[in-house]
């Protein structure tokens, strides 16, 4: 197997373990820390605090990032930003206040390198015939992790209505190990050509670490001023808005729609392994279609997934109550009683058009700014992860429906942007082939 190919595939099951471990405590955090409030009353930790310290660090150290790379590589970005990931984790097995924030906070930089490292690897091992491809597998092996943390999670609480030491540590560890698993793919990925900043006389001249460092720092600012990076940047937000409505309300807000079932919360695992279905097809699909999408662009399959998302959450609205993201409630929509299975189906839209958004996105930053690719994915790292910690804030004080129409007015103008900047650098491509044609 060619080497690049190869490459895909290990930070692919890489990234799928590390998140099976980590996303799954994630999800869980706040349920984990408010038992262990009861065992231990000297403990005063909060998962939602925990949370709002790594998107923000998050946000914060993807301007550095580019810097951290150019320094030393994706290889050994991704496997340092990995191993803080199994540190943070393995702070659940010693809980202390100030030790669970400062492990969230370190996060943060492990995140960014991690995620960054990622997408500039993705660029060095792709081009313009197979990001498409690449993009696609490694988002659907990614997005495998819904499956297995959620299955983990329901037989690991299964009629527990407090999680005792015992579960705690036993949960701790087994996502530590997998995470850990991870881990030694990404130590496995092997070395290839850096492709990135090619007929760049100044990136390619002999700088010390610092030097390096110093002019990724200003590559990534140059880089985020410009008009077509201005309007990625709205894309970018969506991803990051909506992300968060998925993760994170409203798995929680079919939980609490008491109608809907007699035990809706034990949905709420199944929520998201049908999300996963739908995040694994998108890749899938795109991945065995690789050269065919290249072929017609990226523009068709954002907007079949931004009138996905419109569907779903436009099913949401008439199927939820509009306090539902808040509290337990008995309230009901304009579906009455509310249906489980319509719940279902829109949780697996809300994973295909993510899927959607997301490879394409991939495959633009990949292809179109492979010169400055490290660069490029911390741009788009950063405005998504700010985006989530604000849905994050607002979800709390605004209703399902005003955060539904939220996500409307952001994909709109997020799918209009992206298809202009699609279009302008399809139509340059074309360009470029006729004139080498025509000498």
């Amino acid at each position: 197997m060619d080497v690049k190919f190869l490459n895909i595939f290990l930070v692919g099951f890489g990234f799928m373990l590390l998140f099976t471990a980590f996303q799954t405590l994630a999800n869980i955090e706040k349920t984990i820390l408010e038992s262990l409030k009861k065992d231990d009353a000297s403990f005063t930790g909060d998962g939602y605090v925990s949370l709002s310290i790594i998107y923000l660090t998050f946000s914060l150290f993807n301007w550095l990032a580019p810097s951290f790379i150019a320094s030393t590589s994706p290889r050994v970005a991704m496997v340092v930003g990995s191993l803080i990931y199994i540190f943070f984790m393995t702070t659940f097995l010693y809980p202390m206040t100030g030790l669970l924030y400062t492990a969230s906070a370190l996060l943060g930089f492990g995140a960014a390198t991690l995620w960054t490292g990622q997408g500039a690897l993705l660029a060095r091992c792709s081009d313009s015939s197979n990001i498409s491809r690449n993009s696609g597998i490694f988002w659907a092996l990614l997005q495998c992790n819904m499956f297995f943390g959620n299955l983990f999670v329901y037989f690991a609480f299964r009629n527990k209505a407090h999680i005792d030491e015992n579960t705690r540590l036993m949960v701790v560890i087994v996502l530590s190990a997998v995470g850990f698993a991870g881990v030694l793919f990404l130590i496995a990925v092997r070395r290839v050509p850096d492709n990135s900043e090619m007929g760049d006389t100044n990136a390619n001249m002999s700088r010390s670490a610092w030097g390096n460092a110093r002019y990724a720092l200003q590559s990534a600012g140059k880089l985020f001023i410009t008009r077509d990076m201005m309007l990625l940047t709205l894309t970018f937000v969506y991803t990051g808005l909506e992300l968060s409505f998925f993760s994170g309300i409203y798995g929680p807000s079919v939980g609490f729609t008491e109608k809907i079932h007699e035990t809706p919360k034990e949905y709420v695992g199944i929520i998201g392994i049908c999300i996963g279905i739908g995040g694994v097809t998108a890749g899938t699909v795109f991945g065995i279609l690789g050269s065919k999408t290249a072929r017609f662009g990226r523009n068709p399959i954002v907007i079949t997934a931004y009138v996905i998302h419109l569907v779903a959450f436009f099913l949401i609205y008439l199927n939820l109550p509009d306090n539902a993201p808040f509290k337990e409630t008995e309230d009901v929509s304009y579906i009455d009683p509310p249906k489980i299975w319509l719940a279902l189906l829109c949780a697996l839209m809300l994973g295909l058009g993510d899927g959607s958004f997301n490879t394409q996105i991939y495959s633009m930053l990949a292809g179109v700014f492979v010169k400055q690719s490290a660069a490029a994915f911390a741009i788009f790292k950063f405005t998504q992860s700010v985006a989530a910690a604000i849905a994050f804030f607002y979800a709390y004080h605004l209703g399902l429906g005003v955060q539904l129409g939220i996500l409307v007015i952001f994909a709109t103008f997020g799918t209009i942007t992206f298809c202009f900047v699609e279009l302008k650098y399809k139509q340059l491509a074309i360009s470029e082939k006729a004139e080498e044609s025509g000498k």
